[in-house]
Protein backbone atom coordinates (compact mmCIF):
# COMPACT_ATOMS: atom_id res chain seq x y z
CA UNK A 1 0.00 0.00 0.00
CA UNK A 2 1.12 3.38 -0.73
CA UNK A 3 2.34 6.14 1.90
CA UNK A 4 1.60 9.94 1.58
CA UNK A 5 4.10 11.86 3.77
CA UNK A 6 3.64 15.55 4.86
CA UNK A 7 6.99 17.38 6.24
CA UNK A 8 6.81 20.58 6.94
CA UNK A 9 9.29 23.30 7.31
CA UNK A 10 9.39 26.29 9.16
CA UNK A 11 12.25 28.72 8.47
CA UNK A 12 14.17 31.43 10.27
CA UNK A 13 12.76 34.78 9.83
CA UNK A 14 15.01 35.59 6.78
CA UNK A 15 16.11 32.12 5.38
CA UNK A 16 13.23 30.37 3.47
CA UNK A 17 15.37 31.05 0.50
CA UNK A 18 18.51 29.02 2.40
CA UNK A 19 15.87 26.18 3.16
CA UNK A 20 14.37 26.35 -0.34
CA UNK A 21 17.55 25.76 -1.38
CA UNK A 22 18.89 23.50 0.53
CA UNK A 23 16.18 20.96 -0.46
CA UNK A 24 16.47 21.77 -4.43
CA UNK A 25 19.19 18.86 -4.91
CA UNK A 26 17.57 16.34 -2.55
CA UNK A 27 14.67 16.62 -4.55
CA UNK A 28 16.15 15.38 -7.59
CA UNK A 29 18.23 13.00 -5.71
CA UNK A 30 15.02 11.25 -4.34
CA UNK A 31 13.69 11.24 -7.09
CA UNK A 32 16.08 8.23 -8.12
CA UNK A 33 15.43 6.57 -5.46
CA UNK A 34 13.35 3.08 -5.39
CA UNK A 35 9.59 3.65 -4.57
CA UNK A 36 9.60 7.25 -4.90
CA UNK A 37 6.26 8.04 -6.72
CA UNK A 38 6.27 11.77 -5.69
CA UNK A 39 8.86 14.02 -3.59
CA UNK A 40 7.62 17.62 -4.43
CA UNK A 41 8.04 20.93 -2.14
CA UNK A 42 5.03 23.63 -2.19
CA UNK A 43 5.76 27.42 -0.22
CA UNK A 44 2.48 27.55 2.25
CA UNK A 45 0.88 31.49 3.11
CA UNK A 46 2.51 31.48 6.33
CA UNK A 47 6.35 30.95 4.60
CA UNK A 48 6.37 27.71 5.70
CA UNK A 49 7.88 24.99 3.35
CA UNK A 50 5.46 22.17 3.07
CA UNK A 51 7.18 18.86 1.63
CA UNK A 52 4.60 16.34 -0.22
CA UNK A 53 5.78 12.32 -0.39
CA UNK A 54 4.28 9.12 -2.34
CA UNK A 55 5.61 6.12 -1.25
CA UNK A 56 5.12 3.18 -2.84
CA UNK A 57 5.55 1.32 0.54
CA UNK A 58 6.20 1.71 4.23
CA UNK A 59 9.72 -0.23 3.49
CA UNK A 60 11.08 1.70 0.75
CA UNK A 61 9.92 5.24 2.56
CA UNK A 62 11.67 3.64 5.55
CA UNK A 63 15.02 3.18 3.33
CA UNK A 64 14.81 6.55 2.12
CA UNK A 65 14.72 7.93 5.31
CA UNK A 66 18.12 6.01 6.22
CA UNK A 67 19.08 6.97 3.29
CA UNK A 68 22.69 9.85 1.84
CA UNK A 69 20.39 12.02 0.50
CA UNK A 70 18.41 12.84 3.69
CA UNK A 71 21.35 12.55 5.49
CA UNK A 72 22.88 15.30 3.66
CA UNK A 73 19.96 17.08 3.18
CA UNK A 74 19.64 17.43 7.33
CA UNK A 75 23.18 18.41 7.59
CA UNK A 76 22.12 21.48 4.83
CA UNK A 77 19.10 22.69 7.03
CA UNK A 78 21.30 22.95 10.53
CA UNK A 79 20.80 26.48 11.86
CA UNK A 80 18.08 26.95 8.96
CA UNK A 81 14.89 26.33 10.94
CA UNK A 82 12.81 27.19 13.88
CA UNK A 83 12.41 23.46 15.08
CA UNK A 84 12.25 20.15 13.91
CA UNK A 85 10.57 19.09 10.78
CA UNK A 86 6.70 17.92 11.34
CA UNK A 87 6.33 15.03 9.42
CA UNK A 88 3.18 13.17 9.24
CA UNK A 89 2.91 9.42 7.64
CA UNK A 90 -0.93 9.26 5.70
CA UNK A 91 -2.46 6.02 4.76
CA UNK A 92 -5.24 6.70 1.79
CA UNK A 93 -8.84 6.52 1.93
CA UNK A 94 -9.74 6.51 -1.95
CA UNK A 95 -12.86 8.03 -2.54
CA UNK A 96 -15.03 9.36 -6.20
CA UNK A 97 -12.86 8.20 -9.20
CA UNK A 98 -9.40 6.15 -9.08
CA UNK A 99 -7.66 9.07 -10.59
CA UNK A 100 -9.05 11.95 -8.25
CA UNK A 101 -9.38 10.59 -5.37
CA UNK A 102 -6.12 9.78 -3.89
CA UNK A 103 -2.58 10.66 -4.23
Amino acid sequence: MTVIVTAVFTPKDGAFNQVSSALSPAIAEVHEEPGCQLYAIHEAPNGQIIMIEKWESAELLDAHGAGEPVKRLNAALEGLLQGPVEVTRLSPIPAGTTQQGSL
